[in-house]
């Protein structure tokens, strides 16, 4: 086992040793064997690495690092100081296209399957990025528009409301004109001179992600790593990300900064044979069509435990990022995404496709996402199919426009002590789900999709057990708090009030979305018998699933569904706020007296009723019993104990810090 070293002071003739440093990384990448540290001192880095050789196994990993207490940073991007005055702040640079190879990002479009640009009949944007000092602009789509006064919103596609800029940025805006030997790039630099200032460009697509799948057993550990052009990363095309490892198993990201990805930061997401934005290039069959042939394809190249997936995303800070701070279908089973800091997701708002979260997974099977602190993105966390076996626990949600939405997947997946603190909590078009020890602020939305059927697995397996449509229901809330909006403003449109929309339908704070299900399994055998005889498929399809409610607390009016018996209610009482300090993330909560009468027993695998379509039980991905005995910030939870995140919840004002910051 050796120790590469990699400093800009290097050069990549020299034998990569302490005293004869490689210049580039990716120098280093191309002789690192299993067993090797590639270790990398202070500096900027303007590459892209594409590690050649993959680790064996868990212990004979190869090891990229940043040498301890040095500030490394890998772009994706160039400088450009070579900038042209036209006048009112606008400066021209035309670049030779020798510059960007084969890819060039300010030729290339985001595009792809479920994509919506922000005004139809407009122009598509571009994977090309202007940053001065670090921050990014604004593509506009003629090079008249940079005459014409900046505006002062944009539009949120997703809700279409108007969405404010800050005056800063909106005037930082950018166009590019492309031909068969330069590409030149006008921007609106305002007041700065971009030839004394920083000014870079997007030039890479990926800063560290291998040319090749099945390059296993990597760490990436340390580096500050920034300004890639990423391309769209639907779950019907080929994923790459700033960082990834590219179809492959056992790779560690860990301890990185990670942010200003053009789509997608961390990818473990699919590869192109399974499909690559078919439906968009072909218009033949719908997407959805071509997603769950993806499915079976991916079982045909190898998609098992022992080839893909048992990735480590931890402890990293990534942000400011135009689709997802991590994405993946497929590629990520039997990962693990913790201590992660996550924030700015997709609120620039330049365009919009419908695959646009903090966290964004397709066939998250038995993933855990746990102890992440998720705010100020379009959406927090967005599991989309086969969440079978994946557990969201100790997360703090807050500031995001919605927190959590579940989509098409049949369970048994597990959400336990969370916050959900944003207007919008919880969007469910699934079905299977336990929701145990959270505190949820914000609004429960629940949904059938009878109109995809999705595929459910063997317990702890990629194989494929059948596939369904979602009925809706088959859900467990046990020892939740919710918090409303209030006694004087209905539960029904509170949190899409503070949008500015139109309420949808089937929008409460509370469970009262689940009235009219049945409360037990045997209820529900008894009403899919009273159908019969007759029509099989039609005595299933007339009966809604059942829920199980249990030890519930609701306060300011949140309602609870009529099938919890004798639920804690306090309609006037009650208030929660997550607000950010210097040293950290605080939770403040109002308790009203007779909360600490309100007990639990501890909730293990045996007191969560089994998942009646996948015919599956709540356990850990070994297949062991669950036992749900740590609290969000770690403290042991007995067999006695408190409904919500916190064991230490009592009656009256309750502050606790929740996230250490600094």
């Amino acid at each position: 086992m050796s120790v590469l070293h990699v400093a800009v002071s290097g050069a990549d003739k020299a034998a990569g040793t302490a005293s004869s440093p490689f210049r580039t990384i990716g120098r280093a990448a191309a002789v690192a064997v299993p067993g090797d540290t590639v270790l990398v001192h202070g500096g900027v880095y303007r590459e892209w690495v594409k590690p050649a050789h993959a680790g064996l196994s868990d212990t004979r990993r190869i090891t990229y690092r940043a040498a301890p207490g040095q500030r490394v940073v890998i772009k994706g991007s160039e400088v450009v100081s070579t900038w042209v005055p036209e006048g009112r702040g606008v400066w021209r640079a035309e670049l030779d296209n020798s510059l960007f190879g084969e890819f060039n990002p300010f030729a290339t479009t985001i595009d792809g399957d479920w994509m919506v640009f922000a005004t139809k009949g407009e122009p598509r944007k571009h994977l090309g990025e202007v940053y001065l000092d670090g921050v990014s602009f604004f593509e506009v789509t003629s090079r008249e528009a940079l005459d014409r006064p900046a505006p002062s919103r944009t539009r949120d596609e997703w809700t279409g409301q108007p969405v404010p800029l800050d005056p800063w940025r909106a005037q930082r805006r950018w166009y590019a004109s492309v031909d068969g030997a330069a590409t030149t790039v006008w921007a609106d630099f305002g007041e700065a001179d971009p030839n004394a200032a920083l000014v870079e460009v997007n030039v890479r697509r990926s800063v560290f992600y291998p040319a090749e799948h099945g390059i296993d057993f990597i760490t990436v550990s340390g580096f500050e790593m920034a300004q890639a052009a990423s391309p769209y990363c639907p779950p019907t095309a080929d994923q790459p990300g700033l960082v990834g490892p590219n179809w492959a198993k056992g790779w560690i990201i860990e301890d990185n900064t990670i942010h200003d990805a053009k789509c997608s930061a961390v990818s473990i997401g699919k590869e192109a044979s399974t499909g690559d934005n078919w439906f968009t290039k072909r218009l033949d069959k719908p997407g959805y069509q071509y997603q769950l042939e993806a499915v079976f394809a991916a079982r045909h190249i190898g998609w098992s435990r022992e080839r893909i997936g048992s990735h480590i995303i931890r402890r990293n800070t990534i942000f400011n990022c135009g689709q997802n701070a991590i994405v993946g279908h497929l590629g990520g089973v039997f990962s693990r995404i913790e201590d992660n800091h996550i924030y700015n997701i997709g609120n620039k708002h330049e365009w919009y496709g419908y695959e646009i979260a903090g966290i964004k997974l397709h066939a998250a099977i038995d993933v855990e996402i746990r102890h992440n602190l998720i705010h100020d993105c379009s959406l927090g966390t967005w599991l989309d199919w086969q969440a079978q076996g994946t557990r969201l626990t100790g997360n703090v949600y807050y500031h995001n426009n919605r927190d959590v939405f579940i989509e098409v997947s049949h369970g048994p997946y597990l959400a336990d002590h969370n916050v959900f603190a944003s207007s919008a909590a919880l969007e469910l078009q699934s079905q299977g789900g336990a929701f145990v020890h959270n505190l949820i602020v914000g609004t429960v939305r629940v949904d059938q999709v009878l109109d995809r059927a999705t595929p459910y697995h063997l317990p702890h397996s990629t194989e494929v057990a059948g596939v369904a449509v979602v009925y809706g229901g088959d859900d467990r809330f046990v020892g939740n708090i919710f918090v409303g909006g209030g006694e004087d403003v209905s539960a029904f449109d509170y949190a899409y009030s503070q949008e500015g929309l139109d309420p949808p339908d089937n929008v409460f704070f509370g469970t009262a979305g689940y009235r009219g299900h049945p409360a037990s399994f045997e209820e529900y055998l008894d009403l899919v018998a009273s159908q019969l005889p007759g029509d099989d498929l039609a005595a299933v399809k007339g009966v809604k699933q059942p829920v199980y409610l249990a030890g519930n607390v609701y306060l300011a009016g949140a309602q609870p569904s009529h099938t919890e018996g004798s639920p804690a209610q306090w309609a006037a009482e009650g208030r929660a706020e997550v607000a950010k300090e210097e040293d950290g993330v605080y939770l403040e909560i109002d308790l009203p007296e007779g909360f600490d009468q309100h007990r639990l027993p501890l909730v293990t695998t045996a007191a969560l009723a089994r998942v009646r379509l996948v015919d599956a039980d709540y356990e850990n991905p070994d297949g062991s019993p669950l036992a749900l005995d740590r609290d969000l910030v770690g403290a042991v939870r007995g067999g006695d104990s408190a409904a919500g995140p916190l064991v230490a919840l009592g009656a009256g004002h309750n502050r606790v810090r929740i996230w250490p910051l600094g």
